[in-house]
């Protein structure tokens, strides 16, 4: 197919998609003349996974490129293209080098997680940690084991669902479960604690507990 049918298939403009074509995000197409070139099926795919990064993962374009690269490389292993996916992921922790992440590694060692010790996820985790105590909330190491061990079957849950067909399979579906799946998760959270409200305080359809 032709750019201009690329853009229909995918949605995205031929603007889009040449800046695309300059960034490295795209593929070049197989060039039919001098100033043309057929797309195929694995650009449709590869735009859709460019959307999808940066549309609802809100990944910035030179984040979208560094999880490509880790999904596209030969011989990256499924743990490492998930561990790229969610060091690319926002919000990114700011750098914070009076930042202790030892109450964050310690509540992960409690709820027995075997992760990167000082990846962005954990500094993540560090930060929040702060500033819950910062608030007079509880976020004591064993408080927040207990919640990752709630979380436990589910993480594993999605991770078994990753295909096995191959390496840039099974990469790629880790990366953008990583970046799709996070909205879904925290809207569920918010909705769970909307109905857990009702059933507990009342409204809106005053349900029985």
């Amino acid at each position: 197919m032709r750019i201009g049918e690329l853009s229909q298939r995918t949605g995205v403009p031929v603007a889009t998609l040449k800046h695309y074509l300059r960034e490295g995000l795209l593929p070049r197409g197989r060039a039919t003349a001098r100033t043309q070139a057929e797309y195929g099926e694995e650009h449709v795919h590869r735009l859709r996974l460019v959307q999808a990064l940066t549309e609802v993962g809100g990944l910035t374009l030179a984040a979208t490129r560094t999880v490509l690269d880790a999904v596209t490389t030969p011989g990256t292993s499924v743990t490492q293209a998930l561990g790229v996916a969610t060091e690319a992921l926002p919000p990114r922790p700011a750098e914070d080098a009076d930042l202790d992440l030892a109450p964050a590694q310690r509540a992960l060692e409690l709820a027995g997680w075997d992760t990167w010790p000082d990846s962005a996820p954990v500094r993540q985790l560090a930060t929040a940690m702060r500033a819950l105590e910062a608030a007079g909330l509880d976020a004591s190491p064993e408080l927040v084991a207990e919640r990752a061990r709630l979380l436990a079957p589910l993480v594993r849950e999605e991770v078994a669902a990753v295909p096995d067909t191959s390496i840039a399979d099974a990469a790629t579906f880790a990366a953008l479960g990583t970046v799709l799946y996070e909205p879904l998760l925290l809207a569920l959270r918010r909705l769970g604690h909307q109905d857990a409200s009702v059933r507990r305080f009342g409204h809106p359809g005053q349900r029985p507990t």
